[in-house]
């Protein structure tokens, strides 16, 4: 390492904790973490080949369902090989820039999710609360705009995240508490003034996921007031009907995330398996079960998926 870097850190590597504890059954846990990630991979990488490839499903929604789907792939690249080499090869080192890098890619990745998942609610919202007007509120250039934004907006928030954590001086220990690299955690191994780092990422949470989940929240209040004012209790259902899939893949977002919010900051020490396990759910059960999800509730992505198969 430079001389600059001697300076900041005693060690020359970071360690990832793994599942502590489990070191014995390490090699049956990779078994559902592998399969996770086969599924998350196929799944993902399946909606955006049968999006690309079919025309029909040029729409606001898919185009939507694409970038969310973007963003799960880059969530499990990110991450599950890092667990995985700790799983299989005991893997556990990590040089300071791996782990901002992946800090900053995981962070992101986050935020343009939670992002996708507000403008998702907005098109719902459009497409049952003012259906005739659908087409030319969200035309094609201007869905892809947003789905850009919502790209631009992550990066652009968490980017300070790994510079605020490589000024810092590490000296005091070196071993993390997950399997990768996270600001709450890597700031906690500084030998330094952390108060600016808490700060910042407060901000960063109530900016993103905050004000996502409430607008999101707001946008379902409205959808429920429109539909509720349908007579034919048919159209009611079908209209809630096409929010189920988005309504899970909100769910399985944001719950996960209060957990994982909440316990660090108000839970004790004994609290620490707990947290790992939310960890994992939050971090891993999204790219795997979004595919999953909007492939049994969108009636054209199952019809041109049985179709693919039957060929």
């Amino acid at each position: 390492m430079s001389d600059v870097n001697e300076t900041k850190f005693k060690f020359t590597v970071f360690l990832l904790s793994g599942i502590p504890g489990q070191e014995s059954n390490f090699l049956w846990i990779s078994i559902p973490f592998c399969l996770m990630y086969i599924v998350s991979i196929v799944g993902n990488s399946g909606i955006l080949f049968i999006v690309k490839t079919d025309p029909s499903l040029h729409e606001p929604m898919y185009i939507f369902l694409s970038t969310l789907a973007i963003t799960d792939l880059g969530l499990s690249i990110v991450t599950l090989p890092t667990i995985m080499g700790i799983l299989w090869f005991n893997s556990r080192e990590i040089s300071p820039n791996a782990c901002f890098a992946q800090l900053f890619f995981i962070h992101s990745l986050q935020c343009i999710e939670s992002s996708v998942l507000l403008v998702m609610a907005f098109d719902r919202f459009i497409a049952i609360s003012n259906p005739l007007r659908y087409t030319s509120i969200l035309t094609l250039p201007r869905t892809v705009g947003m789905a850009l934004l919502c790209v631009l907006r992550g990066a652009a928030i968490t980017l300070p995240l790994p510079f605020l954590v490589q000024r810092f001086p590490y000296w005091r220990k070196n071993i993390l508490s997950h399997s990768y690299c996270l600001h709450q955690e890597v700031m906690k191994m500084a030998s330094a003034d952390i108060t600016v780092n808490n700060i910042y990422g407060l901000c960063v949470v109530l900016l993103t996921m905050g004000t996502d989940s409430f607008l999101i929240f707001l946008s379902y209040v409205m959808i429920l007031k429109t539909v509720l004012n349908v007579t034919s209790r048919k159209e009611c259902l079908t209209a809630l009907n096409t929010c189920v899939s988005h309504l899970c893949a909100v769910l399985l977002f944001y719950i996960p995330f209060v957990g994982v919010a909440v316990i660090p900051r108000f839970g004790n020490s004994s609290s620490l398996t707990l947290q790992i396990s939310m960890g994992y759910v939050y971090m891993f059960l999204p790219p795997v079960i979004n595919p999953i999800v909007y492939s049994v509730k969108s009636k054209q992505l199952r019809a041109r998926i049985i179709r693919a198969f039957a060929k």
